[in-house]
């Protein structure tokens, strides 16, 4: 028997879209179920389908699948003019953790939930910026294509102001240009901008006038800033130099101190408004070591000296202005140094060298400079980059040092003793040696071929501490010694091995005259191999050979 036909009702459809509703939350809850804790289905990214993946799984496809576009150049057309834009340079690359994560948020709701169940749906690729270095990036390219515009500033001749001129460019804006290339990274292969004028900020006349103006009320007495209650007085003659009239946004002059220039030219006066941090360390009491707590330190940075001056030179009298100090972290906190595993003796060594010379003042600063400093696992030891330039004001004197294949006198000459004292502590240390450079002559007091010379800037001599433990540098002297001790936890017993010399060579005699002429012994030139050999319970693990060629030392006979 036929049915009667379904009457089209208000309620008959409202019964079908119950159905249709139902059927779509049980499909949404079915959905929400199944790709809990992944990206939903049917998710693509520029084209690559993460759905179901786990939020790690999306990241490392994408980071892999996108990683050859993400390096991939943009071709830059301004104009007539081509170049293109290394993406890595100008700071730009593909955020894929964010972009994940944008993909599991949004893709719960039910509308997205239905998207993925009716075809899917593109999470659009999110990317970071170091706005710094596009805008470097975009200012070399400007230069390429046109002219950049010079923006017009005051700055100081002495206590003079001096008035540089704004000049009018050509090229690209710079902004649009940033705008446009953020949008085009991996999606697009070109960016293409069109090149006009490009105005300054101010006019030559404000920068006239504030030359004429502002300018010399900033110079026109001292200003004085405040930390912690102490206070510090700058003349005109010491700040000018550090002071700039530069244009803001709209196009007016305002003072800005350069920060760094300013705590520089102060030096030791700011140094005793502040407090250095104090890095933990160790001691050896009864032969053990036991560790010294960390300390933080105050310091006033120079980016908040330079905020706290700028406003204050075209004020009226008084100027004056306090300055916040910020924490100073120490370089190793307690905390870090308690789980470095320092614990036992690793290597000593020790060299011997004859009493009172003024070299051995040097060995003696250095020694101390170092003393208590540990060496992070995984970190460098620079000697150069710790110590910096040796100088008098630390106490490091004139001392004979080898300059060229001749004696020399130099501040900071004698060093090298504790570079090889150090570097002979590393060989039984079992660590890494990055950088170390022999003598050109050979120094008897030191082990043959297995000695290092340094100086400033180079030779440097580096080591890598490549144990999974902190290492502890401690040094101890007398009148005729200096001695380099390591603590850590003890990975390898060292043996060294050393071939006979060979490849022997005379030295020559020659007779000088001079007030710089500095006799020379004497003494023939040799190569020598030496092995490290590293053991681990009796048994060798592992060798490394060291070479070294010494030139013969020339006998120099000074005449009067």
């Amino acid at each position: 028997m036929r049915m009667p036909p379904v009457p089209r009702t208000a309620k008959g459809w409202s019964a079908v879209g119950g159905a249709l509703v139902g059927v779509l939350l049980v499909s949404y809850a079915a959905v929400a179920v199944v790709t809990g804790g992944q990206v939903p289905w049917n998710t693509k990214v520029l084209g690559i389908d993460i759905g179901g993946l786990s939020e790690e799984a999306a990241r490392a496809k994408l980071d892999r699948d996108l990683a050859a576009r993400a390096r991939q150049p943009l071709a830059f057309r301004a104009g007539a003019k081509s170049t293109s834009l290394d993406p890595r340079t100008a700071g730009l690359a593909f955020d894929s953790a964010a972009t994940v994560k944008i993909a599991m948020r949004n893709g719960r709701s039910p509308l997205t939930m239905i998207d993925a169940l009716l075809g899917g749906r593109t999470v659009r690729p999110l990317i970071r910026v170091d706005q710094s270095r596009l805008q470097t990036a975009l200012n070399r390219l400007n230069t390429k294509i046109g002219t950049p515009a010079r923006e017009g500033r005051v700055v100081f001749q002495g206590t003079t102001p001096q008035a540089v001129l704004p000049r009018d460019g050509s090229g690209f804006d710079p902004k649009t240009a940033a705008e446009r290339i953020k949008a085009a990274y991996l999606t697009e292969s070109t960016v293409s901008l069109p090149v006009g004028p490009l105005r300054p900020k101010a006019s030559a006349e404000a920068v006239r006038q504030a030359a004429a103006g502002p300018a010399r009320t900033a110079v026109s007495g001292p200003v004085t800033f405040s930390v912690d209650g102490k206070r510090l007085t700058m003349t005109p003659a010491t700040f000018a130099r550090h002071l700039q009239f530069i244009p803001d946004t709209a196009g007016t002059l305002q003072p800005r101190f350069d920060g760094k220039g300013l705590a520089t030219a102060l030096g030791a006066r700011l140094e005793r408004l502040q407090q250095k941090p104090k890095d933990a360390t160790y001691v050896i009491k009864k032969g053990a070591p036991r560790l010294v707590p960390s300390r933080e330190g105050k310091k006033v940075e120079p980016k908040a000296l330079a905020t706290a001056l700028s406003p204050l030179v075209t004020r009226p009298r008084p100027r004056e202005a306090a300055v916040p100090l910020s924490i100073a972290k120490p370089r190793l906190s307690t905390e870090q140094a308690a789980r470095l595993g320092i614990k036992e003796k690793i290597s000593t060594f020790t060299t011997r060298h004859p009493c009172c010379a003024p070299r051995v003042t040097n060995i003696h600063t250095i020694a101390k400079i170092l003393d208590g400093y540990v060496v992070k696992p995984g970190e460098t030891f620079s000697l150069n980059g710790i110590v910096g330039k040796r100088d008098k004001a630390r106490g490091f004197v004139e001392a004979p040092m080898i300059l060229e294949g001749r004696f020399v006198d130099d501040v900071g000459g004698g060093v090298s003793q504790f570079a090889t004292t150090m570097f002979n502590a590393v060989f039984f240390g079992g660590l890494q040696d990055v950088q170390h450079m022999p003598h050109s002559y050979y120094i008897s007091r030191y082990p043959a071929g297995r000695e290092s010379t340094v100086s400033y800037p180079q030779p440097d001599f580096r080591w890598r501490n490549d144990s999974p433990n902190g290492v502890l540098v401690d040094t101890s002297f007398t009148g005729t010694s200096i001695t380099v001790t390591f603590w850590g936890t003890k990975r390898y017993d060292i043996e060294s091995k050393s071939s006979n010399r060979y490849a022997v060579r005379a030295f020559e005699s020659k007779t000088e005259s001079g007030p710089k002429c500095t006799p020379m012994p004497g003494a023939e030139g040799f190569r020598i191999d030496v092995w490290r050999i590293f053991k681990q319970d009796g048994k060798v693990v592992r060798r490394q050979k060291f070479h070294t060629n010494y030139l013969p030392e020339p006998r120099i006979t000074c005449r009067d």
